[in-house]
């Protein structure tokens, strides 16, 4: 499984999603189906799942249930992977709000700011530490993931904190291009990039 495209990770994350709003109105879904609900291909779909080991029947296709659980025992590790925030603005906060109890395998336990008016206060029911105390609270919580919401500015320095703190993966939401030594995996979401990107296509359609 390690030798799964990291595209087609996505692709699997983003059917869980979907069938787990699926199931209670439905036991079976076809390939043609779910594509249609990510805008991509059927043949793309069932390329994914034979990848994984797992294919329906041509008369009912994909079993709601069983696929469910064969994409959790591929995306969900044993053991719950603690998450870390680094900045508590309007986006850490919304972050925070939205993500935590959705996923029984993630779960964000700190956050971080440099602000006095948030650090040492509950924030979106996390508690909120000055940046100078990451390198102690990630190695007391064990916490391998952090998601950076810092101005540009400082993410870079941020990065390297929390490299230097042990953590193993990190998911950047500035627009600045970090760099990570080759044991961490850097996933990086521009919002501008991609709002620019959709402004691009409606122009030339």
């Amino acid at each position: 499984m390690n030798n799964i495209p990291e595209k087609t990770v996505e692709r699997l994350s983003q059917y869980r999603r979907i069938l787990i709003d699926l199931l209670p109105v439905q036991e079976f879904i076809y390939s043609h189906d779910l594509a249609a609900l990510l805008h991509i291909t059927p043949v793309q779909v069932r390329r994914d799942l034979m990848l994984i080991g797992y294919s329906g029947t041509l008369r009912k296709g994909y079993n709601i249930q069983d696929l469910l659980q064969k994409l959790s025992n591929i995306l969900d590790s044993n053991s719950t992977a603690n998450v870390c925030i680094v900045g508590m603005g309007n986006l850490g906060r919304a972050i925070t709000g939205y993500f935590n109890g959705r996923r029984s395998k993630l779960k964000i336990v700190a956050a971080f700011d440099n602000d006095v008016n948030k650090t040492h206060h509950l924030i979106s029911g996390i508690n909120c530490y000055p940046v100078n105390e990451m390198f102690e609270v990630i190695k007391k919580e064990n916490i391998s993931i952090g998601i950076i919401t810092t101005p540009p500015e400082v993410s870079a320095d941020v990065c390297e904190q929390l490299v230097a703190s042990g953590i193993k993966g990190i998911m950047n939401y500035t627009p600045a291009r970090l760099k990570v030594p080759e044991h961490v995996f850097l996933e990086e979401y521009d919002m501008i990039t991609s709002l620019e990107k959709i402004a691009f296509y409606i122009q030339h359609r």
